[in-house]
């Protein structure tokens, strides 16, 4: 990714070559569309069967999968935009943010909603119909949502309140760092992350005890569950490499130094891609009720694929309609 270096001195603009910018980019948009497809098979399985859209367990799956695909849009628009435009209107680029933001406080809180819900099925059977109802899902998600925009709500207006007007309409290099420049909101964010991860974590904690509790009287019941609510912090650890995002950078700049336009490159991947592909792949093809229909979805593509290449093969002229 392009961007800029202050020096003691002046500020000294890195950019790759066009044939490593043009390398980096196809990889990029390759990955998303690769990741895109699965996460937009995903959700055509879910609305396609009412045994999945009418489950909690997978509604709040599908919305952490569309917050993934969100996530995963602005994140590579924001790339791509780094090396044709470098720079994008402030306001614009604040809306990109500020949407990106709410995606990334919202993970960690499907997350922990899908833990309780794993917690009750295990702990409470029996009530779990009761307590785990789809009317409390949907306000539960929308809960989600107002809980990691909260935080952030007032940074606009943090902006217009310190920043002059004509800081909105430059352009500026897309980052937080830039835009969010002011100490206040940047002390505010660390914050805030800090609570909401030491939150879920509690829970995921707190879950997997009481799962690994119950095990010792249901095996065969809570196995599955507890290998569940350990993929579940898994996904959590991918999630805060968000987090660890500057870290991450400096430790790779410490051991290659000589290579910073790599390194953001694979921070970025790391970091903004990577984890979009592994969700999907955790939860919904490990999960056997899902795999079920994800298997007759591909099935029915293979078969409809066939008979489209026999019809082709008996009837030639129809290649010309």
């Amino acid at each position: 990714m392009n961007f800029s270096v202050d020096t003691n001195m002046s500020i000294v603009l890195l950019r790759d070559s066009l044939k490593t910018a043009l390398t980096k980019n196809i990889i990029v948009v390759a990955l998303s569309i690769i990741i895109s497809y699965i996460n937009g098979v995903m959700v055509h399985t879910f609305l396609r069967h009412e045994i999945l859209n009418e489950d909690p367990r997978y509604m709040l799956f599908i919305h952490m999968v569309l917050n993934d695909i969100i996530q995963l849009m602005i994140a590579v628009m924001l790339h791509v935009f780094s090396y044709v435009f470098y720079t994008i209107n402030v306001s614009f680029c604040c809306l990109l943010l500020m949407i990106a933001i709410f995606c990334t406080q919202s993970t960690p809180l499907y997350l922990a909603s899908m833990a309780i819900e794993c917690y009750i099925a295990v702990c409470y059977p029996l009530r779990h119909a009761q307590i785990c109802t789809v009317r409390r899902t949907y306000v539960l998600i929308a809960l989600i949502w107002t809980l990691g925009s909260l935080p952030y709500l007032l940074d606009p207006f943090v902006l217009l309140a310190t920043e002059p007007l004509e800081f909105f309409r430059s352009t500026i290099f897309c980052i937080p760092e830039t835009v969010f420049r002011h100490p206040i909101l940047q002390q505010k964010n660390d914050i805030s992350n800090m609570v909401y991860l030491v939150f879920v974590w509690c829970i995921l904690i707190y879950s997997y005890l009481r799962i690994l509790m119950a095990a010792k009287a249901a095996k065969s019941d809570s196995q599955k569950a507890r290998n569940t609510i350990i993929l579940h912090a898994v996904q959590l650890l991918m999630s805060m490499l968000t987090y660890l995002a500057p870290v991450i950078n400096n430790v790779l700049l410490y051991m290659f130094p000589k290579y910073i336009l790599e390194v953001r490159f694979t921070t970025y991947l790391i970091v903004h891609v990577l984890p979009r592909l592994f969700s999907p792949i955790i939860y919904g093809v490990r999960d056997q009720t899902f795999r079920k229909y994800l298997r007759k979805y591909f099935c029915n593509i293979t078969v409809h694929n066939r008979d489209v290449s026999v019809s082709l093969r008996i009837n030639p002229a129809k290649v010309q309609t």
